[in-house]
């Protein structure tokens, strides 16, 4: 068994209160109802053996009058079990009662119609008599669905297992697909690959009577969006051998989340809908996820999405301080200097309030001191990158860029280029992993952008490359016997990845060149 465990970027701008808020309610949904619906289906009138008859009666005697809704009852029966149609239809039933001889034996056409009106209103009292139960209401029934249940189906569960593996995928590939189209996109869209993922379900279970319920076709559609929002995330995955055997493995979502839809469709194609896993529902939700993800990204959704969200937290970090408000009162009349003295003092006494540094940054603008605004922009780079904030972050580096900034202070460089990596820019890492070790040859941070280089070419499959920034690193000067290992451990990796023969290829190490 394969389970999920985490994926790299566990972090988010704010809190999910949107994935969270649909867990939790399907959780209540479950504890307010999953008692019912048990004792309803256990207690629901046993009506079997007249539906059997109705089924046995029609197969043999195809040519009998019935009402609409058992015509959808018999070619369910069609679509869903051919073999038992087939044997029914061939008069092979293994038990063949006297009521199903003398059907067989019957010619009498008047008395098989009457036989089939009795049974067919046997079987339509029992159902009348027995009481609309939740599953009725709610559920989504594919032979004839209700407007409510392409909705209220997604918050149904069949027991435990079922709502914790749906409620944990939907929190690993909901809050940060939450994160990055925010609380107004992403609950529509959730709410509608549900409905999308329901209808699929029934266009491939055509005249189903079987209820379906539960949030795995709207999670299948987080997968699918998942997939190409962040395709080279590192999922870690739990491998369960044995009942006390555990191992794990880390995979990319670009291979990892295709294979799982190509399972879904292999056993949607060889087992239908008799296994009751609703296969299709999980395929139709991944694929409308993964074509809604490009949708919003084409449209400049989500980038306006992201930028509402950093306005909102901007709005929330700047608000209701007194000595927040009195420099800003000062930067409008035009007091510059008063300002800077207010923010500095702020800062010296609260180092980490970014709403102070974006505002001192301001200051310098006005002031045309670009020398102060490029430092307070290199400043607020490294707060951002604490807050776990990387989007402003590269703002920060490119606006430092942008007003004629060269060398970043290492330290923040490189866990700049660390965040890249986290994004999978690994392209872009790369590069500013080479401007570091150009710009600060004798730092320790010179060090660790030469093992960051490394690991980013074997992420671009540049192993030739990763060898020869691993080698560097190990005929450093900069000491370095606490990063010994790892950087054998990497020299090892590149050169079990090199195939023989392969060309070399120079490394791109700008002033080491």
């Amino acid at each position: 068994m394969l389970i999920p465990i985490r994926h790299e970027n566990m972090s988010a701008r704010r809190w999910p209160i949107i994935t969270l808020g649909l867990i939790a309610i399907n959780v209540v949904v479950f504890l307010l109802t999953f008692q019912t619906i048990d004792q309803q289906v256990q207690s629901a009138p046993d009506t079997g053996e007249v539906k059997s008859r109705i089924l046995m009666l029609a197969a043999v005697h195809p040519e009998l009058k019935v009402p609409p809704d058992v015509e959808e009852m018999i070619a369910d029966c069609k679509a869903r079990t051919p073999k038992l149609w087939d044997r029914y239809q061939n008069q092979s039933v293994d038990l063949m009662d006297a009521w199903y001889s003398r059907m067989t034996l019957m010619h009498d056409a008047d008395a098989l119609q009457e036989e089939m009106d009795s049974l067919i209103k046997e079987y339509s009292e029992l159902n009348a008599n027995a009481p609309q139960t939740l599953l009725a209401k709610y559920a989504f029934v594919p032979a004839h669905p209700t407007p409510q249940s392409y909705i209220t189906a997604n918050f149904l569960h069949g027991g435990w297992l079922h709502l914790i593996g749906n409620m944990w995928f939907l929190w690993l590939a909901g809050f940060v697909l939450e994160d990055a189209w925010g609380r107004v996109l992403y609950p529509i869209f959730y709410l509608l690959a549900g409905a999308v993922a329901l209808q699929f379900h029934a266009w491939t279970n055509p005249g189903s009577l079987v209820p379906t319920l539960g949030a795995s076709g709207a999670v299948a559609a987080l997968m699918g969006a998942f997939l190409v929002r962040f395709p080279k995330m590192q999922i870690k995955m739990l491998v369960w051998w044995r009942i006390i055997r555990f191992d794990t493995f880390e995979a990319q979502a670009y291979w990892l989340l295709p294979l799982w839809l190509l399972m879904e469709i292999f056993y949607g194609t060889l087992f239908g809908s008799i296994s009751g896993v609703a296969h299709w529902a999980h395929v139709g939700g991944f694929i409308f996820g993964a074509l809604a993800a490009l949708a919003i990204s084409a449209t400049g959704l989500e980038h306006k999405a992201s930028k509402s969200i950093e306005a909102k937290i901007d709005k929330d970090v700047l608000k209701n301080d007194p000595a927040i408000d009195q420099a800003g009162d000062l930067l409008e009349k035009g007091q510059f200097d008063e300002a800077t003295a207010i923010l500095k003092n702020y800062l010296a006494t609260k180092p980490d309030s970014l709403d102070a540094c974006v505002l001192l940054q301001q200051v310098y603008w006005r002031k045309s001191d670009l020398p102060a605004y490029r430092e307070t922009g290199a400043r607020l780079c490294a707060m951002h990158l604490k807050a776990r904030e990387p989007e402003l972050a590269l703002q920060d580096y490119e606006d430092f860029l942008n007003t004629g900034g060269d060398k970043m202070p290492a330290a923040t460089w490189i866990d700049l280029c660390r965040a890249l990596e986290n994004q999978q820019n690994f392209d872009r890492a790369l590069s500013e992993y080479q401007k570091l070790m150009a710009a600060y040859p004798s730092e320790k941070q010179s060090l660790l952008a030469q093992i960051g280089a490394a690991k980013a070419c074997l992420k671009l499959s540049r192993p030739q490359d990763a060898l020869k920034y691993y080698e560097l690193a190990k005929t450093s000067p900069i000491p370095h016997l606490d990063w010994e290992q790892t950087i054998e451990a990497g020299i090892r990796t590149a050169k079990a990845a090199l195939a023989p023969g392969q060309p070399s290829l120079p490394p791109k190490l700008g002033a080491h060149a």
